[in-house]
């Protein structure tokens, strides 16, 4: 698959927030229970701020501009769910102020198994299955 948005995802890899920075510290080098982060990944035609592909799990900072484009954030979280993610959305504020919750947080997510896409209608699959029985 040809990634599209490269260049855009190195460019916002300098002009990283206070925020992305002091988060990028905590993550990087496998430094979360062994876990490998990218930051600034490409997904689809998205690049989330933060992705730990193993594990199925993006993390999104927002700052202010995002009290405004909510209607947007919302799509496409809900997107790269359907892709099999999880997404956690923390404040930039939240970050600056109160890393350790942060981290908390992204520690039990890690901690928690994946939800897996369905892959045929609600309840077609249970049916079938209790058939068998």
């Amino acid at each position: 698959m040809k990634r599209m948005n490269v260049d855009r995802a190195r460019r916002l890899r300098v002009a990283q927030t206070d925020a992305e920075q002091k988060l990028w510290r905590h993550l990087r080098n496998r430094q979360i229970q062994g876990w490998k982060f990218r930051r600034q990944h490409e997904i689809d035609r998205y690049i989330a701020d933060f992705a730990c592909p193993d594990a199925g799990l993006i993390v999104e900072l927002d700052g202010s501009q995002h009290g405004e484009q909510v209607i947007y954030d919302e799509k496409r979280t809900r997107k790269l769910e359907t892709m099999g993610s999880r997404v956690l959305r923390f404040w930039d504020n939240d970050v600056l102020t109160n890393i350790e919750g942060v981290l908390e947080v992204i520690l039990a997510a890690l901690a928690s198994p994946a939800p897996t896409p369905a892959l045929s209608p609600k309840g077609e699959r249970g049916r079938a299955a209790e058939t068998d029985k």
